[in-house]
């Protein structure tokens, strides 16, 4: 098992504690007026805080099944934000990042934003341009696990695909209504590349958070839902100790933790 030393979870809003922390009612007035998390006390409910300390009172089946647990000391960094792309996420939280040589635990939750902007045009794109765009954000993945392996020469890198809250209906109420259909294809061909390259590259791990939120979006019913209802696009409370569970279980196969 190595010996951790560090975690930094880098991305979007799948590893913030926002959209969690509004679910579940704990959050300080004003941000839930705002969304902003700096505008007063967020609970650190999301996935990347789970992961490295777990909120024993909310999820007590997780207690001591945690980063902090395992490597006491462990430095966490969130540096992911609401809405990050993969651009962002090179140009804005890679800058923070320093280069060291101690072992350090990254995980990745990007992609999803970029679709996002693709599938703005919906039915009315042609499907030339889709294909290119989509090309165009897996070469960019690539291009960002690349400079965060040379970056981090002794890291260990948890890539997560991109889930689907239509639960494969292409409908997500509130996102693009007018666009019709969501090209799906899209997203099955970017989280192909991000299985192959979890399953091809070296010190890189996947976690396939797709296949786990499957059904567990517009399809199920409200109790079974992972999703933050005021935004489907967001984990709820639920989700992000979902994700965390499915960083969890690919550490566990990887031996990374036992």
């Amino acid at each position: 098992m190595i010996e951790l030393a560090r975690y930094i979870a880098l991305g979007d809003s799948v590893s913030i504690d926002l959209y969690p922390a509004l679910d579940a009612g704990d959050a300080d007035v004003a941000v839930a007026l705002e969304r902003d998390p700096d505008a007063g006390r967020v609970a650190p409910l999301g996935a990347a805080s789970l992961l490295h300390r777990n909120a024993d009172d909310r999820w007590p089946e997780f207690a001591g099944d945690d980063l902090l647990s395992r490597f006491p000391g462990i430095e966490f960094r969130n540096l992911a934000t609401d809405g990050a792309t993969i651009g962002e996420v090179f140009g804005e939280q890679m800058s923070q990042l320093e280069e060291t040589d101690e072992p350090t635990l990254v995980t990745l939750t990007v992609g999803g934003n970029d679709l996002l902007s693709a599938y703005g045009g919906g039915g009315r794109a042609r499907r030339s341009l889709l294909d290119r765009i989509e090309n165009d954000i897996a070469d960019a993945y690539d291009f960002l696990l690349d400079m965060l392996r040379a970056k981090l020469p002794a890291g260990t890198f948890v890539i997560a695909t991109v889930y689907d809250p239509s639960d494969r209906s292409g409908r997500i109420p509130g996102v693009y209504d007018d666009a019709g259909q969501l090209p799906l294809d899209i997203l099955d061909r970017f989280n192909k590349h991000v299985r192959g390259l979890g399953n091809g590259t070296p010190r890189t791990l996947l976690a396939d958070v797709y296949a786990e939120f499957l059904g567990h979006g517009v399809s199920a019913a409200d109790s079974d839902q992972w999703y933050w209802r005021r935004s489907l696009i967001e984990p709820n409370a639920k989700g992000a100790s979902q994700v965390r569970s499915v960083w969890l279980e690919t550490l566990r196969r990887a031996k990374v933790v036992e």
